[in-house]
């Protein structure tokens, strides 16, 4: 089991930018495929961004692709979600997530096992 905590929520007009982190403990990033999702008031809970164990390939939702970049530092333990060009649509909390070490990627959020607790972004128009 890994312990997740995201940071760099807030509010930002659009049009700006904002980089959230999750910080891992308890196992390694490497192990582990992960994956940025996202729940805003309403909604269910919608894939992001995920990041193969391997580090690469990465894998985006249509809504985000080409504005949101995923990345890891394995000597830190964290993986980053930049999020440049942010809309009003973007509004939602956004939580950090792992899956099974060593398996592929899924945009399903009942493929993870391990959920930080969320950081709220909010986008003004």
């Amino acid at each position: 089991q890994v312990q997740l905590v995201e940071s760099g929520g807030g509010l930002v007009q659009a049009g700006g930018s904002l980089r959230l982190s999750c910080a891992a403990s308890g196992r390694t990033v490497s192990s582990y495929t992960m994956g940025w999702f996202r729940q805003g008031p309403g909604n269910e809970r919608e894939f992001v961004a995920a990041i193969t164990w391997t580090g690469g390939p990465t894998y985006y939702a249509d809504s985000v692709k080409g504005r949101f970049t995923i990345s890891r530092d394995i000597a830190k333990n964290t993986v980053y979600l930049q999020m440049n060009s942010l809309k009003p649509e973007d509004t939602a909390v956004y939580y950090c997530a792992a899956k099974t070490p060593g398996s592929k990627w899924s945009s399903s959020p009942s493929a993870y096992n391990d959920w930080g607790q969320g950081t709220q972004v909010t986008v003004s128009s």
